[in-house]
């Protein structure tokens, strides 16, 4: 009994020097705040090591040891440990590899994923401090995002500029509108001041994501409650009468966290008349740890928009500067609420699960500048006021199992959605003067559309990878997706009102294969193939029709590609080069009499390079460059009776780059200067090829100073103050040109306070 009394005596003893190095600590991102999840943390002399948890958590037994803590995408840090300190890490802005999530809908680091895919982080978007998303979106390579005016857009990825459903819009991995009610200013409902970063896929993603992920799939990832308690301000004016103001108050105190965060933008008396604006966008966000291996993830989103809205002007107004806007009285006005409730829960080291509920509330109510005709009548004009509007209940779940054969994993899941849609338009009488302004209109209860629509769409998806050799990594998707419309039409059916009351559904496969082969050093190959598919919108589909015969668009998409690190972590560059071949795209065909139809035609054929480079010469100079060279080509296409196989795509500008240089003095912590150069190329105007526009080149300026958690910056855009169109087309109507904004100086002040410790 002595002896075993003396045993636990000594063991007791000779754990309490253990329990007294134990060093609990926190590993958060500089910028955001957030907790890290697997950061390493390697101890220097003993050689031990462990990852943070989920919540940036880790315990080692030691203190006063050194360490080196590295995490995928950031700057790894050596220090000595403490007890309860909080390790903050900065974005790395010259390293290839991060961890993504929307190449396979679960993290990974980007090198494993054999698909083009572009991130914008944190840091970019901080220090860019833009105003609408394109002047971010366009820094990626092979992404044209054009600029409407006041956040509206459309998009150009792998495509010529237009206004179909080939590319798709996610938040947090879910898509911001429904299959079917698709609408090209979509990022007007983006709260652009909660965002954490934005993954850009080129090319198909629609093994994943579904229908629409054609050209590509944009996913913005929204930020997560922040470790430490944190707030910020920042207020912003231009000398163009913009006036903007942001804020984020985020803080995690035990299991919960919670992030509040949004913006006031407001425009008046810009440089084209009748183009002001406001917008309103908040997001709510609470972060609750259930346990170690479960959280409860919930997102609240507003957006109340509206503007005004001006269309394009003639040759000789925009090349004289004339940019007045004929319309004194047309709008465009977004209401959009989203709500989203995930649950993740990992089972154990190899099983893991999510479900995700979502709704959606939308309404987007126009009297569209597009939609007012001129009469017989010089005076008068007609047009109409609309609102197209849909609410959304959904969900989905997904499930992912790794396996220690072959380093494979597999991930499976299904979604349902179901989107109750409806549009209607009242014509009005339109009010025109002598010289050509339409000042004015007379409402009536006259009924132009009035349709319901119930969307459901459900899919079932499967992706497999496995390393098949040490340094070959395969990966196989599938994706099964049913779109059934039911319409009805609530006035007698009509080539113009819409079709009679029509039950169709659309289905499809859509398959993926890549390979991706690591060299080694952050060197590597991938290669893959992959369908996507577009399904008619209900407005294609019905509206304007007397028979709805259209049928969903398919693309094949062939690509390769590599990456390359520089020595020393100075840079990196990687490549893509893809052909794509579309059949049955849909396109408005005019007809002889000049209206229009919606129609499916022939096939099409994109194909292009694209590259991306990040060099640092110096630890204080970086300079990045991206870009694409495409070429957008009509293999089948008739109009009007004329074949046009063979003919380049209009909107298709063969070259697009963004080309920057940023400048971080040693001298001056906290200060920063950029110059960047966008170019886009000439491009058709017209499917004849027998207009075209020659593109244009700007230079935007930007510099900053931060100091003790205050920020101030100047922006200049387009510092030339070069005339250019961000649109240019050509009709039976003639030449359109769609100015974009002059030279444009932006000041701002911003105050961030962090707290030192968490609450």
């Amino acid at each position: 009994m002595q002896r075993t009394a003396l045993l636990y005596l000594f063991l007791f003893l000779s754990t309490v020097p253990l329990f007294a190095q134990q060093t609990e600590g926190r590993v958060i991102d500089a910028l955001s705040g957030e907790a890290l999840a697997g950061a390493s943390i390697r101890l220097l002399h003993k050689g031990a090591g462990i990852h943070s948890d989920d919540g940036g958590r880790f315990l080692l037994a030691a203190g006063g040891d050194s360490a080196e803590i590295s995490l995928i995408g950031y700057q790894s840090r050596r220090l000595s440990l403490q007890p309860g300190m909080v390790i903050r890490l900065e974005p790395s802005s010259t390293r290839l590899n991060e961890i993504i999530v929307s190449a396979g809908r679960d993290r990974q680091p980007r090198t494993d994923a054999p698909v083009a895919i572009s991130t914008i982080s944190g840091k970019m978007l901080r220090e860019a401090k833009a105003t609408s998303l394109e002047q971010v979106l366009n820094k990626v390579a092979g992404v044209y995002m054009v600029d409407l005016g006041n956040e509206q857009h459309t998009m150009a990825i792998r495509q010529p500029i237009g206004y179909r459903s080939l590319f798709l819009y996610l938040e947090d991995g879910i898509p911001i509108r429904t299959t079917g009610d698709f609408n090209h200013n979509a990022l007007i409902e983006i709260n652009m001041a909660a965002l954490k970063s934005i993954e850009v896929i080129r090319g198909p993603a629609s093994s994943l994501y579904g229908s629409e992920a054609v050209g590509g799939a944009v996913n913005f990832l929204t930020a997560q409650p922040s470790l430490l308690p944190m707030a910020r301000i920042q207020a912003e004016m231009s000398d163009q009468g913009y006036k903007r103001t942001d804020f984020t108050v985020s803080g995690t105190k035990g299991k919960l966290g919670v992030l509040l965060g949004g913006y006031y933008a407001d425009q008046r008396d810009g440089y084209i008349a009748h183009s002001d604006f406001h917008k309103l966008a908040l997001t709510l966000k609470t972060l609750y740890r259930i346990s170690d291996r479960s959280q409860w993830t919930n997102s609240f989103s507003w957006v109340d928009y509206k503007t005004d809205q001006t269309g394009g002007v003639d040759s000789t107004n925009f090349y004289s500067r004339n940019y007045k806007s004929f319309h004194t009285f047309s709008y465009r006005e977004v209401k959009a609420f989203r709500l989203r409730s995930t649950l993740e829960h990992s089972w154990n080291a190899t099983n893991a699960t999510s479900v995700h509920l979502f709704y959606r509330n939308n309404d987007i109510g126009q009297n569209p500048f597009y939609a007012i005709k001129t009469t017989s009548d010089p005076l008068k004009a007609r047009g109409e006021i609309n609102s197209d509007h849909f609410q959304s209940y959904g969900l989905i779940a997904q499930h992912k199992k790794q396996f220690t054969w072959k380093d494979a994993s597999l991930i499976a899941g299904f979604s349902v959605d179901h989107s109750p849609a409806g549009y209607i338009a009242h014509y009005i009488g339109v009010d025109r003067d002598n010289e050509g302004y339409f000042t004015g209109y007379t409402a009536t209860d006259s009924l132009l559309t009035d349709y319901t629509a119930g969307l459901l769409n459900t899919a079932a998806y499967i992706q497999a990878d496995a390393r098949l050799l040490p340094r070959l990594k395969a990966t196989a998707a599938l994706r099964y997706d049913r779109m059934n419309y039911d319409f009805d039409n609530r006035l007698p059916p009509s080539a113009f009102t819409g079709a009679p009351d029509e039950r169709n559904y659309f289905q499809a496969w859509t398959p993926k294969v890549g390979v991706t082969y690591d060299f080694g050093r952050e060197r590597g190959l991938y290669a893959n193939y992959s369908v996507g598919f577009a399904p008619p919108n209900i407005s294609e589909l019905y509206r304007g029709v007397k028979v709805p015969n259209l049928r969903p668009a398919t693309y094949r998409n062939y690509e390769a590609g590599g990456w390359l690190t520089f020595a020393g972590e100075k840079g990196y560059v990687d490549m893509s080069v893809y052909r794509m071949d579309g059949t049955n795209e849909i396109v408005s065909v005019r007809l002889a009499d000049n209206s229009t139809e919606n129609r499916n035609v022939g096939r099409t054929r994109h194909s292009g390079l694209e590259w991306n480079l990040r060099y640092a010469p110096l630890g204080q100079l970086l300079f990045r460059t991206g870009g694409t060279w495409a070429k957008h080509t009509f293999i089948e296409y008739e109009d009007k009776g004329k074949q046009y196989g063979g003919n380049r795509m209009n909107g298709a500008p063969a070259v697009i780059l963004n080309t920057e240089l940023t400048w971080k003095p040693a001298f001056l912590p906290g200060a920063r200067a950029a110059l960047e150069w966008q170019q886009v190329g000439k491009y058709y105007m017209d499917p004849e090829n027998m207009a075209t526009y020659g593109g244009y080149a700007l230079f935007n300026a930007r510099i900053g100073y931060t100091f003790c958690g205050i920020e101030c910056w100047v922006n200049c855009r387009n510092v030339g103050d070069a005339m250019y169109a961000t649109t240019a087309e050509k009709s039976a109507f003639g030449k359109s040109y769609r100015p974009g904004p002059r030279r444009t100086f932006n000041i701002g002040v911003a105050y961030t306070f962090t707290a030192k410790q968490p609450l």
